[in-house]
């Protein structure tokens, strides 16, 4: 679904925890009569889909509408496009204004949102100091004993400057000369807000499961007419798709118009530890250097899957203590794991009694009948 890098899909970003519970329903419903299974490319990860089809529909029709708005998606927000709108806008100079679709500014707006209510955590121009940390595919301690200086810092900051992009109607500039936007961070949560609309919308499918390279919409109830169940993985270091355990589960409620949208993100699959202190490879926006003692893992429930994405990645962008406060601030349905109490930031944390489940209130309302 990282500040760390917006890229999402070179590996370099926070959304490295994956709602394993995706897998585990697509399973199920592969073999349940009366439920489809779509899959394909996009965003540089892949997409899974599992379906109730209605009589009269022809599948193909669903995945052609399907792999259309994603199409359309990609030539608005695809930083690897060199054509798309995105792409575009990052080589203009400032005050040169460019004509946005409604996708484009609908993301724009959910970025706002949330940098705005993060106080700068998540902020789409950030690539600037990601780049000057050399934060690739890995982190290493090297990179952090021998850091960019503070005058290089000081000039990447310069150029995460999310203020100086500006919306006018359907037109929009940056103030700024350098000035970039980089949408991996919540591109991925919209793709699938997207289908589900095409789903819900276009065809009347009313019990579904969309995943995105972990960002999940779900409706209704899945193959055995149960509420469709995510499950969140222990962020257990060196645990792989194939070898993990589960530590918590979020059901989808029987109310709130019988919807989920969730996202989950995490660092621990990229982070070292440094003279008692962990990092992540995640860069806070506001201080321009990694974060330490962020949380492993967060999954948030928000209105849309976009905000959930970008909810997560603001979270993990911040020391977990002011993570989880800002989280209850802004009444946010969110989920940490966390070490437990009395375990080390040093320690190996292997095992799952090593973690703990902490929940916001509103998360617990959510909830409010499920026991971990």
């Amino acid at each position: 679904m990282s500040l760390s890098s917006l890229h999402k899909s070179n590996n370099t970003a926070l959304f490295s925890v994956i709602s394993i519970g995706a897998a585990l329903s697509l399973s199920a419903c592969q073999q349940t009569p009366g439920y489809n299974y779509l899959s394909g490319e996009t965003m540089g990860t892949s997409y899974h889909i599992s379906y109730q089809l209605p009589e009269d529909i022809d599948e193909a029709d669903i995945q052609a509408a399907i792999d259309e708005r994603l199409r359309q998606i990609n030539d608005s927000m695809s930083t690897y496009q060199s054509d798309s709108t995105i792409s575009k806008f990052n080589q203009l100079a400032k005050n040169t204004p460019i004509v946005i679709d409604a996708d484009f500014s609908h993301v724009l707006d959910v970025s706002r949102t949330v940098y705005q209510q993060s106080s700068g955590a998540f902020d789409p121009t950030v690539m600037p100091l990601i780049d000057v940390w050399g934060f690739g595919s890995t982190m290493t301690v090297d990179r952090l004993q021998s850091p960019p200086s503070a005058v290089q810092i000081a000039q990447a900051k310069a150029l995460v400057d999310f203020d100086s992009v500006v919306q006018e109607d359907k037109e929009l500039y940056k103030t700024k000369d350098g000035v970039e936007l980089d949408f991996s961070a919540v591109a991925k949560g919209y793709g699938v807000d997207v289908i589900a609309d095409v789903l819900r919308d276009d065809y009347q499918i009313r019990n579904y499961m969309v995943e995105i390279g972990g960002e999940i919409a779900t409706s209704g109830v899945n193959g055995q007419q149960q509420p469709w169940q995510i499950a969140i993985d222990a962020p257990i270091q060196g645990s792989t798709v194939s070898e993990r355990q589960t530590i918590s589960a979020i059901r989808q409620p029987m109310k709130s118009g019988n919807q989920m949208y969730l996202a989950t993100s995490g660092n621990y699959r990229n982070s070292v530890l440094l003279e008692g202190k962990r990092y992540s490879h995640t860069i806070d926006p506001t201080s321009g250097e990694p974060i330490a003692g962020g949380a492993p893992s967060v999954t948030v429930a928000a209105d849309s899957v976009a905000l959930a994405d970008a909810w997560t990645t603001a979270l993990t962008a911040m020391p977990y203590s002011k993570a989880l406060s800002v989280a209850k601030e802004q009444n946010l349905a969110a989920l940490f794991v966390v070490l437990a109490d009395g375990v080390k930031p040093d320690a190996p944390a292997d095992k799952l009694e090593d973690w703990q489940v902490v929940q916001t209130p509103a998360m617990k309302a959510l909830r409010a009948d499920q026991v971990d």
